[in-house]
């Protein structure tokens, strides 16, 4: 039996999977305050995707920084069709979720008030894993079929698909902290107005 080195120096997949578990738990909670901040009246069924413009702005600038990462670690810069094809469509498949989250969390902030980041992330943090498995065992089918796939893991998914329904179903309505003061709203054009 091998050791178990996850967390050694030399195998830090470990470490970039925490940070990613930190960055994108707080991710929908900050994304929905930055929404709340956004201004209100006449402008609120626009401030979900003025808050996502800005979440774009900041993927422009992650982009920028792994441009600089490659050049350090002295990249030749070659790239192959297939490889630009399947990043791009797995871009494109997280902004769409990222889009999607922002219109998710904006409805559901008609029913949660301040919460919504409650209801809406544990339906995409318990669904998502479900839907990755089912894609990559599609993808790369298991040694012996599905038939062979252990009890454990198929109740794992169907747990966290259970889990993920209780959480939202039980969300509270408000977490007590209230919702942001909302931002002042420019005042309407008086031309415009009959």
């Amino acid at each position: 039996m091998g050791t178990d080195n996850s967390a050694s120096p030399g195998n830090p997949w470990l470490l970039w999977a925490l940070l990613t578990v930190f960055s994108w738990g707080v991710y929908g909670v900050i994304l929905h305050k930055g929404r709340g901040y956004m201004p209100m009246g006449p402008e609120a069924p626009h401030a979900g995707l003025k808050a996502f413009l800005f979440v774009c702005l900041a993927y422009a600038l992650i982009g920028v920084a792994t441009m600089a990462m490659l050049k350090a670690r002295g990249s030749n810069w070659t790239f192959t069709p297939a490889g630009i094809q399947w990043s791009a469509v797995a871009g494109v498949a997280g902004a769409v979720g990222a889009f999607a989250l922002v219109l998710a969390l904006g409805a559901a902030s008609q029913i949660y008030k301040g919460a919504a980041a409650a209801a809406v992330m544990p339906i995409v943090f318990a669904g998502a894993p479900v839907v990755n498995t089912i894609v990559a065992m599609a993808l790369h089918p298991p040694e012996g079929g599905f038939k062979s796939l252990p009890v454990p893991f198929v109740l794992g998914c169907v747990m966290a698909a259970c889990g993920a329904f209780l959480v939202a179903k039980f969300a509270p309505a408000n977490t007590g902290g209230g919702a942001p003061k909302p931002a002042i709203v420019a005042p309407a054009n008086p031309a415009s107005q009959p």
